[in-house]
This record gives structure tokens, sequence and C-alpha cells, in this order.
């Protein structure tokens, strides 16, 4: 097989979010695995591909300035790649603390190619991002928890 087609494979592999790929090509075989951090586990296989969930590493709290714990959670209306940046490099659209409006852009969600600008739907207070840039998502998953003003 040739070199540039594993290259190749091992984009796919990075860009897909998938653990692992296998390729037969005559009597030719690759298989390509990912390793996957520590702290992370195999979530529920919803289609070809396996998604990966972190638990958060400590729990829940309001900011100082709001102490009750009316959290709104933005969900993801697709499937996609979740970035927090317009462009690599580029700084966040929003960080934990930040206040945001309706409308706001929270983050991009590239799906077939396409990047879709996710908004915030409320009012409020960043308390959380549940996911990290360049993580795959799934349909309805939790993105953000919002206290609401």
């Amino acid at each position: 097989m040739d070199i540039r087609k594993v290259k190749k494979l091992i984009e796919l592999l990075e860009e897909s979010g998938l653990s692992e790929i296998e390729i037969t090509e005559g009597e030719d075989t690759v298989r390509i695995t990912k390793r996957m951090p520590k702290g992370t586990k195999e979530g529920e296989v919803y289609t070809s591909s396996e998604a990966i969930t972190r638990e958060p590493d400590t729990p829940i709290e309001p900011t100082k300035n709001n102490q009750h714990n009316n959290f709104h959670k933005i969900l993801a209306p697709m499937i996609g790649t979740f970035f927090l940046t317009p462009e690599p490099g580029a700084e966040a659209f929003i960080k934990v603390g930040d206040a945001v409006s309706q409308g706001d852009t929270l983050c991009i969600i590239e799906a077939m190619k396409m990047m879709n600008q996710i908004e915030s739907d409320v009012d409020g207070i960043v308390e959380r991002i549940l996911v990290q840039s360049g993580d795959p998502v799934e349909y309805d998953q939790a993105l953000f928890l919002i206290s609401k003003n």
C-alpha cells in the first residue's frame, strides 16, 4: 500500500474522532489505532464511530456573582466536530465566566465540511464548557451550562 494512502488514513482518523480504522486493499491490510488519553473512556457506539465522553473533573458550582443553580444547558443541534474558535490560533468565542446574550456565538460545529455557528438562546453567564475544542459531539449533547440572569 502506498505511504501517501497511509498518511491520508491517519489524517482521516484524526479528523473523524474514530479510535481505530482498518482498510484492506487487495492482499494488503492496514489497521491504525489511536491511543485514548488517560481519564477518558469509550462512549456508546452510535454509528460506525465511537464517541468519547468526559466526566467533569470538578463539581459544577455557580460563579460568585450568581449563587443559585439555575443552569440552562446549550445542546448540540447536530452531530459534528466542536470548535471554540473561528479558526486555529484565534481567540475563543467565549470562556467560563463570560456574560452572553441571546444570539451571541458560543462555538462552531463542523458537519460535512460546513461550519455551523451555535448561538446562545438565553442571556446569562457561562458557568461550564463541557466539551473540548476538536472533540466530536452528538445530537442533543450538552455543550455549555449557562446561569440565566
